[in-house]
């Protein structure tokens, strides 16, 4: 059977009836000739647009009657589709705060989802908390939400005495959706709400964790018609200026450089499904900074999320199992293009982008030095009723002589209503630039089950030896690596423990030639208490390779996480047990230690518009017995983050950043470096909505590094000395046709 499920995904045949999508409701949506205001849902207002009621819990009582009464209504005109929400909520448990756009994750909030193409794979979501702050994304079935997507829509709230009334209007403009040839619309739709001060979220219609698959449940909306977000033309010109003053080691004198840098985005809807970005001297400047993570001692890369906002935009059309794409490895484009669209049953997209980075980094004297890589990215997948999916993936870079060309084929097949198997073939041709060539693979094969109450998956990743992608993110190659996870949940029906149960990790790597490598046994307890408040405990049996030995470990784990007040949410983890150091000093072995890392932060929010929150990372390896350390510390690493946000108003923010990073090695068995850092980073914005802001910011940075009167840079015990202080203004202006 499924040899023939696979065929019929494959082939584009009728698929059984077991795998057929689930059943939805059906609504018509009614067209308004006059505009709904956030007047019309306030107490004895006109209520214009097709009123539904019956929102069900998804989280924590599933498929029951919301705790707190909502009534949502819905309507469109030729330019806009409309949602108001009017919810009941007593003012003690209500949760709204003067936020920054998208910053509203802590705070009620109400929603719309929008499956534009009725593909049961994407879809659009607009949320907007009681006060109108506004938070837009995507959501995949295979990649989740992904708040990146930035678009223009208006939202209003007003608290009432009741609660509270919030209307969304989304312009046609900001989705992208089919021309028929009757002019109807046959959508995906779904509204949400919130109620966070009781772990509560509801849905209309009714959506169930008992079935693996969130898009497919939505209702069926009709009665949008003769509708185009037309030829949609946006230009979004931006400029820059930095002064700097910074310790270039290299020239073992302080330097000052004043820049100035301007450029444009540029982005066209031809035709409704299809949208081309262009990018001529693109901003790729980064306003945030990363979130702070434990770099010491890490036996693979750390992985840090895009912030650029050309690669996040419709990032989920480039995804694949292996992450091929990684865009942080194109670091210093001068031009770009991209295209995404729909045809049909068919989602596809294209990248291409040059980078002046590798050539900075090379030998001066090779031929390669001022030359620039030039990256091409390819996809397509064919999409399916029922959530299935079968694609294609390709990327190619060139860097002068070094060429890398990788082709992806995958698949997504929906078993049954819990079911699904993800299949994936990738291969690889690597030249190097002296003209090495080689040929590398990986395969991934993955089942799961997804549920209400019982969770399981075991996946299979190989990557061959020679197995290379520049493009991507691939910490580890000459791996046979099979992972099993399992998980259940109870949920009693009253009570503080809203849900509560155990997981089970198994993950055994083995390399090509048979040899098992590691293994990891991780057995740990989940519980889920009311008021946003939960406890993860967890045990692990872990053995690794290194450097031919192998190295038993022993990890326990406690994390707590808490908004149970409005204006104070606490998270904090302690693990300890043992762990190897993976970089020792020349001459010594890897060892193990005895480890122990402490994670804490603390948001306080004494008033609406002002938050302050603090982040404390701490990590010791100590010595053990009979090994090189013993009893001496290995290192200790301290990170500190003291984190101010001030929100004038809806458009006008003011962020304040202060972070403390040392380590403390020992030199003689780790191959570190002392290290102290302290910087201030001050932040003003201004932004109205996505693609017009103005930055000014300011950052100031100190170091365990001095620069002696004989011109030499040299490090100092504990001592900080200014290496980097920096003034920029950014601003960009959308202009939209």
């Amino acid at each position: 059977m499924r040899r023939i499920l696979f065929l019929s995904v494959l082939l584009g045949l009728p698929l059984p009836a077991f795998a057929q999508a689930l059943p939805a409701t059906s609504i018509d949506i009614p067209r308004v000739e006059a505009a709904p205001k956030l007047d019309d849902y306030l107490p004895g207002g006109s209520m214009p647009g097709l009123k539904v009621t019956d929102f069900r819990q998804r989280e924590p009582k599933d498929l029951e009657p919301g705790s707190q009464p909502t009534a949502a209504y819905l309507a469109y005109d030729a330019l806009h589709i409309y949602a108001a929400f009017v919810c009941t909520q007593p003012r003690e448990l209500l949760r709204a705060r003067m936020q920054k756009r998208e910053n509203i994750g802590s705070d009620d909030l109400v929603g719309i989802y929008l499956d534009t193409f009725f593909d049961k794979q994407r879809a659009y979501l607009f949320y907007a908390s009681p006060l109108g702050i506004q938070a837009d994304g995507i959501i995949t079935e295979n990649n989740g939400e992904d708040f990146s997507f930035d678009t223009e829509f208006e939202a209003k709230g007003k608290i009432t005495d009741a609660g509270y009334v919030v209307l969304i209007t989304v312009p046609f403009k900001s989705v992208r959706f089919p021309v028929t040839a009757d002019g109807r619309q046959r959508w995906g739709l779904a509204l949400v709400r919130s109620v966070r001060s009781a772990n509560e979220t509801d849905f209309w219609p009714g959506n169930t964790s008992r079935v693996n698959g969130f898009i497919a449940q939505f209702a069926t909306a009709t009665g949008v018609a003769n509708v185009s977000p037309g030829r949609n033309f946006q230009f979004i010109p931006y400029g820059t200026f930095t002064g700097a003053r910074f310790l270039d080691s290299g020239a073992s004198a302080y330097v000052r450089k004043n820049e100035g840098r301007a450029g444009m985005d540029v982005k066209l809807v031809p035709r409704d499904a299809v949208t081309l970005d262009f990018t001529i001297n693109p901003d790729f400047s980064q306003v945030e900074s990363d979130e702070p993570q434990v770099t010491v001692n890490q036996r693979f890369e750390v992985f840090f999320p895009e912030k650029r906002p050309f690669f996040l935009e419709n990032s989920d059309f480039f995804s694949a199992p292996t992450t091929l794409l990684f865009s942080r490895r194109i670091r210093d484009p001068q031009f770009g293009a991209r295209m995404t669209g729909k045809f049909g049953d068919w989602s596809t997209g294209a990248l291409v982008m040059d980078d002046r980075a590798p050539g900075h980094a090379v030998d001066p004297s090779s031929r390669a030095f001022n030359q620039r890589a030039v990256s091409l990215v390819g996809t397509a997948r064919r999409n399916f009723s029922n959530q299935s999916t079968v694609g294609f993936f390709a990327t190619s870079r060139h860097f002068g002589d070094s060429s890398n060309h990788v082709g992806e084929l995958s698949t997504h097949v929906r078993l049954n209503k819990n079911w699904f198997i993800d299949a994936e073939a990738v291969g690889s041709h690597n030249t190097t630039l002296d003209g090495v060539k080689t040929d590398g693979s990986a395969m991934f094969l993955g089942v799961n089950r997804s549920g209400r109450a019982l969770t399981y998956s075991i996946n299979y990743n190989g990557i061959s030896p020679n197995f290379r992608v520049p493009l991507g993110f691939i910490p580890r190659t000459d791996i046979h690596d099979v992972i099993s996870f399992l998980s259940y949940r109870w949920h009693p029906k009253a009570g503080s423990v809203t849900s509560w149960g155990p997981n089970s990790y198994i993950e055994g790597t083995w390399n090509y030639r048979g040899e098992l490598q590691d293994y990891i046994f991780r057995f740990p307890i989940f519980v889920q208490f009311r008021r946003q408040t939960s406890v993860f405990v967890r045990h692990a049996v872990i053995s690794e390779t290194i450097g031919g030995m192998k190295l038993g470990q022993r990890e326990e784990l406690v994390q707590f996480n808490s908004s149970y007040l409005r204006w104070l949410e606490t998270n904090a983890s302690i693990s300890f047990g043992t762990r190897p150091n993976y970089y020792p000093s020349a001459g010594v072995a890897p060892f193990l230690g005895n480890f122990q890392d402490w994670n804490m932060g603390v948001t306080i929010k004494p008033i609406s518009r002002l938050s302050v929150g603090e982040t404390i990372l701490w990590s010791r390896l100590a010595g053990r017995e009979a090994t090189p350390a013993s009893g001496a510390n290995i290192f200790d690493n301290a990170i500190l983050r003291t984190r101010l946000n001030y929100q004038f108003s809806r458009e006008w923010s003011l962020r304040a950043i202060l972070d403390y990073n040392s380590l403390d090695p020992n030199p003689s068995v780790v191959g570190f470096e002392r290290g102290r850092h302290f910087g201030a980073d001050i932040l003003l914005t201004w932004l109205p909505h996505p693609g017009t802001a103005l930055y000014v910011g300011y950052t100031d940075g100190y170091d365990n590094l001095r620069l002696d009167p004989g011109k030499r840079v040299f490090t100092t015990d504990g001592e900080l000395h200014s290496t980097g202080r920096q003034l920029f203004i950014k601003s960009s202006w959308l202009l939209r046709f």
